[in-house]
């Protein structure tokens, strides 16, 4: 399954979206003659946000109903506006609905009509940084942040937006200068569950762990010390730990039950632990709170190792049909697609779908995964052998990437490497993918031992921890031609795969093409 990319989609919607209400510290309306004086839910979002920690849904939805109210009667009050507008944006992340994007941008602009950002109207801004964030628009992003940031350097609300449109962009460099700064402006539980989100990306794994048990320890609300559990739980699934994964993603569902990401995450590590039947009941229930496309991935893909091909062809059906109706305000998330495209559907396709993002500069290390991933399915391993050196080379210790980039390293009879990659995927998590870890050993098995006389440690000391991927580095021209490489990067995340038809090389390479081809799927960044 493709549970980096669940993972990340979790993690954004339950702290990064929820920053942006870091805007507003108080809005107009309380504390006046006739307004309510006790804390409701109205309020409690409002705080929780104004610390930077997230909101409940239920609260978050009564701060929407009551700011539309209060701009009714005071068409003229920015900040308001601006509060509203920063809800709209959290609200249709949390629940994946495109129409609340509409109306945000319209409340912030509103905001920014009746005082203008350069006068001082920061919270509007941010919001729209939020907002270019939530749309996948990161360069628009960057430009609203790096706006905000000019005006106000000392004030913590702009930086979330940054980190996150740093690392849409791949520029992890600037994304650790911006976490640096926040957690000097603004440290806390949420904070922390940031930083540990930055240092996994850049492989630092001892200080990923410290940064969530700091974050689990001083986090206060029922909402802020899910976030931090989630990010427990996600550290240990990908350090190949599900009984660990499962008792954090236990303990915050409790605390968060309306978190849909959470059931997605649960239902990876109970796939992995054999217990299938409350992975699908799972996969199922978030579905249907809120459907996303990486959630029907994970299931297809699921059920396809399961041998229910019907079942999984109704998951990837329905991910088709959806897709297709996406309407212009849509997000579509293109490394998810593109992933899906490459093991379920057109593999050219996906590559034009993902050389599209990496041209709008999306130049991460999930992108750089997903299109070597789909030159590779499509038969053209020579080119995509750069990309998924970039995508596994930046710190990141992924066992998705690493094993793409072992089947695209046997693919073109580089043995050696591909044994040392494809052994190194199961030890970073041996279950990192219901059809993928299965290829791996497959792959491994048809690789044999290596030739007499060779080095002794091609796959490394047996039962050690996995090693960093050798450090190759990426330049211009092993990336590609298309490939307009951007300041420096340090980071990455997603996937999972069914037996698909086999590749060009597949068919070439005889008895080693029995393994089947990994798909693309996630489950709960």
């Amino acid at each position: 399954m493709r549970s980096e990319l669940v993972k990340n989609a979790a993690i954004s919607t339950l702290i990064g979206a929820t920053l942006v209400f870091g805007v507003i510290t108080l809005a107009p309306g309380w504390g006046e003659e006739g307004a309510r004086r006790e804390p409701g839910a109205a309020e409690r979002a409002l705080a929780a946000g104004a610390a930077g920690a997230p909101a409940a849904l239920v609260d978050l939805t009564a701060l929407i109903d009551d700011r539309e109210q209060w701009v009714r009667a005071h068409p003229r009050d920015e900040e308001s506006w601006a509060v509203l507008g920063s809800a709209y944006v959290e609200r249709g992340s949390r629940l994946a609905e495109a129409a609340y994007y509409r109306k945000a941008e319209s409340a912030l602009r509103r905001s920014l009509e009746l005082l203008p950002g350069e006068k001082g109207n920061v919270n509007a801004v941010v919001g729209l940084a939020a907002l270019a964030n939530a749309r996948h628009d990161y360069a628009r992003a960057r430009t609203l942040g790096e706006s905000a940031m000019k005006q106000q350097p000392q004030r913590w609300t702009a930086y979330p937006a940054l980190i996150d449109a740093y690392s849409g962009l791949g520029d992890y460099k600037a994304m650790s200068k911006a976490m640096d700064k926040l957690t000097e402006l603004h440290p806390g539980a949420q904070t922390l569950s940031r930083a540990a989100g930055v240092y996994r990306e850049r492989g630092w794994r001892e200080d990923a762990a410290a940064a969530a048990y700091d974050a689990v320890g001083s986090a206060q609300a029922p909402q802020e010390k899910a976030a931090a559990r989630q990010r427990l739980g996600d550290l240990a699934w990908e350090w190949g730990e599900p009984a660990e994964a499962l008792k954090e993603y236990d303990a915050a569902l409790r605390l968060a039950p309306d978190h849909d990401p959470l059931l997605a995450s649960r239902a990876r590590a109970l796939a992995a632990l054999g217990r299938t039947d409350e992975a699908f009941r799972d996969y199922q229930a978030a579905l249907d709170r809120v459907w996303r496309p990486e959630y029907a991935l994970a299931a297809g893909e699921l059920y396809q190792s399961r041998g229910l091909d019907g079942d999984a062809a109704t998951q990837y059906e329905q991910l088709r049909t959806k897709v297709a109706r996406a309407g212009a305000d849509d997000v579509v998330d293109e490394v998810v697609l593109g992933l899906f495209e490459a093991d379920h559907g057109d593999p050219e396709a996906a590559v034009r779908r993902l050389k599209a993002e990496w041209a709008r500069g999306h130049l991460n290390v999930y992108t750089a995964d997903a299109l070597g991933w789909a030159l590779y399915r499509a038969g053209r391993p020579e080119e995509a052998l750069p990309y998924a050196r970039r995508a596994s080379e930046q710190g990141l210790r992924s066992a998705l990437f690493t094993y793409h980039r072992g089947e695209i390293e046997r693919a073109l009879d580089q043995d050696g490497p591909a044994r040392r990659h494809l052994a190194e995927a199961l030890r970073i998590n041996p279950y990192f993918s219901p059809l993928l870890a299965p290829a791996a050993r497959q792959a491994l098995e048809a690789l044999g031992e290596p030739p007499p006389g060779g080095p002794k440690d091609v796959t490394g000391p047996e039962g050690e921890a996995p090693t960093e991927p050798e450090t190759e580095t990426a330049t211009e021209t092993e990336v590609g031609p298309e490939t307009e490489v951007g300041p420096e990067v340090e980071v990455g995340p997603p996937a999972t795969a069914p037996t698909l038809s086999p590749t060009p090389q597949q068919s070439r390479a005889g008895a080693s093409a029995t393994a089947p081809t990994p798909t693309s799927t996630g489950a709960v960044e």
